[in-house]
């Protein structure tokens, strides 16, 4: 069998891509490497998404899985836990070897995000000692902070937003390295009309406690402080392993994301590529974008399978 697209990477991106040319009767498989939902499940599951169109709000877990029933409604199959080694060149198109399988296919979308991510650390003494012990990078579900001090790391709006989550059932307190937060100003509203705590201008000094997590140090200035902690939620990014491009021989910018044109091509012919793994001048990582350009990615896609007379 042969597909007419294959594509790699099962976040937001690639899931409205799998969307979109199924309505274009494409037949589509969609292989991820971990997990369907991507950065939604992997980093900030119950994070609230205030700024996808249609939700007021909306819990990441929710619209991941409203995309993965859409996606799977429309017939896409969907391949979680396999791992793309490699695309090679054939005749007609491409063969998608992985650690499981090979598939033929004619065009191949890549939204693979940030690659195999993972969380930054911020290498404070008692970080790896503490992780799994009162020590996360992923904010548990709301059920499991009642009663809990929890004290979170981050100025962003994914850090803010689990603040937020957070304080609606117990204790929050929200440290960050600068004395403004880069989010969104909406987002920074919602913060200080809420129960959250700020310590601004503060670094990590170290997370103490025995066998589980009780405080942490904290540095102002010259002066040190402690405050007392049951869970500790460090989000300040994430650090991407993006090495397999260079394994699929797809040109990269400066940056070290895909090179695209504006219809999403990139350097290898039917290979397409959406999301935040692409970089362009003015590029703007949110949700909504990612989606819209995996609807462009899908339109050239399919003008080179199915070759439309108008096209």
């Amino acid at each position: 069998m042969t597909y007419d697209l294959v594509i790699i990477g099962a976040g937001p991106a690639g899931l409205t891509a799998g969307i979109y040319a199924r309505s274009k009767m494409m037949n589509t498989l969609i292989l991820d490497a971990y997990k369907v939902g991507g950065q939604l499940i992997s980093l900030y599951p119950e994070k609230g998404i205030h700024n996808y169109p249609g939700f007021e709000t909306i819990q990441a877990r929710r619209l991941s899985d409203k995309l993965y029933a859409q996606a799977e409604s429309m017939e896409c199959d969907i391949h979680e836990g396999e791992k793309v080694m490699d695309i090679i060149s054939v005749e007609g198109g491409y063969t998608i070897k992985t650690d499981k399988a090979e598939y033929q296919t004619v065009s191949v979308v890549i939204a693979i995000g940030m690659g195999m991510f993972k969380p930054k650390k911020m290498g404070a003494p008692g970080e790896d000692e503490f992780e799994g012990k009162g020590l996360t990078y992923v904010l548990p579900k709301k059920e499991e902070l009642v009663a809990k001090k929890v004290v979170m790391f981050g100025g962003g709006n994914s850090a803010i937003d689990m603040a937020l989550v957070s304080c609606t059932v117990t204790d929050t307190t929200l440290v960050h390295r600068k004395d403004t937060f880069r989010a969104d100003e909406s987002t920074v509203m919602q913060l200080s009309k809420s129960r959250v705590k700020t310590e601004m201008s503060a670094t990590l000094v170290s997370v103490n406690g025995s066998d589980h997590v009780e405080s942490v140090t904290l540095k102002r200035g010259d002066g040190t402080f402690d405050v007392p902690a049951d869970l500790v939620v460090i989000n300040i990014g994430i650090s991407s392993d993006l090495d397999d491009l260079k394994v699929w021989g797809i040109d990269l910018t400066e940056t070290g994301l895909v090179k695209v044109d504006s219809d999403m091509r990139t350097n290898r012919p039917g290979i397409f590529a959406c999301g935040d793994v692409i970089d362009y001048e003015g590029k703007y990582k949110q949700i909504i974008t990612a989606c819209g350009e995996a609807a462009t990615a899908i339109n050239s896609a399919y003008k080179f399978v199915k070759k439309p007379y108008w096209a």
